[in-house]
C-alpha cells in the first residue's frame, strides 16, 4: 500500500472522529443541562474534552510510528499501525463520551490539553536548538581531530587546496599541507557586518522615529508599505545590483580621487546589506516605539519637554528593549548572509583593513566547502562544521550580552516610573 493511501486512510478517519466527538459530547451536555441539572462547563467546552482527547491518542500513535519508520524500526506493519491508531481513537471517543456527567472539568481539561500542546510547542523549539547545535559540535570535533584548533581560531592563511587528497588518503610528502586560519574569515564576516550595520542601525531608526512621531497616520501608512517591501526582495536580487551598480560606481568614485578599487569589494556589499536589513530594523523599531503610552509623552510635555526632548529622554529608552531586539535580528541577518557577498564581495579570504578589496564570510566559505564532489571525511567539508560552530557561539555572545542590555533598561525603566 502507497504511502499516499495510508496518509488518506489516516486523516480520513482523525478528522471525522474527531468532529463526531465534538458533536456528540456537545449534544450530550446539552440533553443533560435540559433536565435542569447544573453542568460545570459549558456544552461547547464538553464537546471540545471528547474532541481534543479522541484525537490525542491518533496523533500520537501516528508521530511514534513516524518517527520508528524513519529510524528504519518496521516491527508493525504500516497499515496495521495506522488501524490500530484509528481503533483506539474511536474506543476513547466511547469512554470519554460515557464519561460526560455534571462533574466531569471540562474546561479544566480543555485548558490543560492547550497548556500542554504549549509546553510541547516550546520544549520542540528548545530540543531543536540542542539538536542543531549538538550535530555541527560532533562534526566540527572530527575537524579538530585532524586539524589545530589553535591555528584554527588564530591562523591567517585559508588555504586547504590539498585537503581533499587528504581525505582520500593520496597526499604526498612534496604537495602543500592545507592550512585552515580562519582569522581571515571571520574578520571579513564581521568587517561586512559591522559596515551594514553602519548604514541599517541610523537610517531604520531615524526613519522609525520619523514615521511614529512626526509622520501623519495617513503619510505612515503610505510610507511604510514601501520602506517593508525592501524585505521582500530575493537577496539575489540584491547580489546583481551590488554586482552591476554599485560596485562599479564606487570604482569610478574612488577613481577620481586615485585611488583604485576593485570590482569585487567589501564595500558595495556592506552598502547594499545594510539597505538589505534596514527594514528589520525600522518597522519594528516603528512598532515598539509607537507602543509607548501617550501618557508618557503627555507628562513630559507637560513638565515643559518639546518634542525632540520628549523623544530622546522618554521615548527612545522605554522603547529600548524592543530597538535593541530589532538591531539584534538585523545583525543575525547580515552574519547568515550568503548571496551578496558571493557576487560583490567575492571568494577570496582577504585579511584587511582596505574595504575596497575583495574578502569573504564565514557563510560564502561553509557553502564553499559543502559543495563539489569531495569526500564528507575530508578536513575541507569538515572545516565547514568548525566554522558553523564558532559563528554559532559567536551568534550565542551577542545574543547573552544583548539580552543582558535589555534587562538593565527594564530595570532601569521600573526604577525610573516609581
Amino acid at each position: 500500500m502507497s504511502t499516499q493511501t495510508l496518509y488518506l486512510i489516516f486523516f480520513g478517519g482523525l478528522f471525522p472522529l474527531v468532529f463526531i466527538g465534538y458533536i456528540i459530547g456537545r449534544a450530550r451536555a446539552t440533553g443533560i443541562r435540559s433536565q435542569g441539572i447544573k453542568m460545570h462547563s459549558q456544552p461547547d467546552q464538553y464537546g471540545w474534552f471528547v474532541a481534543l482527547y479522541t484525537g490525542l491518542p491518533i496523533i500520537t500513535i501516528g508521530v511514534v510510528g513516524v518517527f520508528l519508520y524513519l529510524f528504519g524500526i518496521n516491527a508493525i506493519p504500516p497499515f496495521m499501525l495506522v488501524g490500530g491508531a484509528l481503533s483506539v481513537g474511536a474506543i476513547t471517543l466511547l469512554l470519554l463520551f460515557r464519561r460526560i456527567d455534571p462533574k466531569t472539568r471540562a474546561r479544566d481539561l480543555v485548558e490543560n490539553f492547550i497548556k500542554g500542546m504549549l509546553f510541547l510547542a516550546s520544549l520542540i523549539s528548545v530540543m531543536t536548538t540542542f539538536g542543531i547545535l549538538l550535530s555541527i559540535i560532533f562534526e566540527a570535533l572530527h575537524f579538530f581531530q585532524t586539524q589545530s584548533v589553535s591555528y584554527f581560531l588564530f591562523g591567517t592563511e585559508w588555504a586547504p587546496d590539498t585537503a581533499f587528497l587528504e581525505g582520500a588518503g593520496r597526499a604526498d610528502a612534496g604537495s602543500a599541507q592545507a592550512k585552515f586560519g580562519a582569522v581571515p574569515i571571520f574578520a571579513g564576516t564581521f568587517y561586512i557586518t559591522i559596515m551594514a550595520m553602519i548604514l541599517a542601525v541610523p537610517v531604520g531608526l531615524l526613519s522609525a522615529i520619523f514615521m511614529s512621531e512626526y509622520a501623519t497616520p495617513k503619510l505612515r501608512s503610505q510610507l511604510k508599505p514601501f520602506l517593508e517591501i525592501l524585505a521582500g526582495i530575493p537577496t539575489v536580487v540584491y547580489g546583481f545590483f551590488a554586482a552591476l551598480t554599485i560596485a562599479p560606481a564606487i570604482v569610478k568614485f574612488f577613481a577620481l580621487f586615485g585611488i583604485e578599487a576593485q570590482f569585487q569589494n567589501a564595500l558595495s556589499s556592506g552598502i547594499i546589506m545594510g539597505v538589505m536589513i534596514i527594514p528589520f530594523i525600522s518597522s519594528l523599531s516603528d512598532d515598539v516605539i509607537s507602543s509607548v503610552p501617550q501618557s508618557m509623552r503627555n507628562g513630559a510635555y507637560a513638565l515643559g519637554m518639546n518634542k525632540a526632548e520628549t523623544i530622546r529622554f522618554v521615548v527612545l529608552p522605554s522603547a529600548m528593549p524592543g530597538i535593541i531586539a530589532s538591531i539584534l535580528l538585523a545583525v543575525s541577518r547580515a552574519l547568515g548572509e550568503t548571496m551578496i557577498v558571493v557576487m560583490a564581495a567575492g571568494l577570496r579570504p582577504n585579511l584587511t583593513w582596505n574595504p575596497l578589496e575583495d574578502m569573504t564570510t564565514v557563510t560564502v566559505k561553509i557553502v564553499e566547502s559543502l559543495t563539489g564532489d569531495q569526500e564528507f571525511n575530508n578536513p575541507l567539508t569538515l572545516s565547514a562544521f568548525a566554522l558553523g560552530f564558532v559563528l554559532f557561539v559567536v551568534t550565542l555572545v551577542i545574543n547573552i550580552i544583548s539580552v543582558s542590555t535589555i534587562r538593565s533598561f527594564h530595570r532601569k525603566y521600573k526604577i525610573s516610573t516609581l
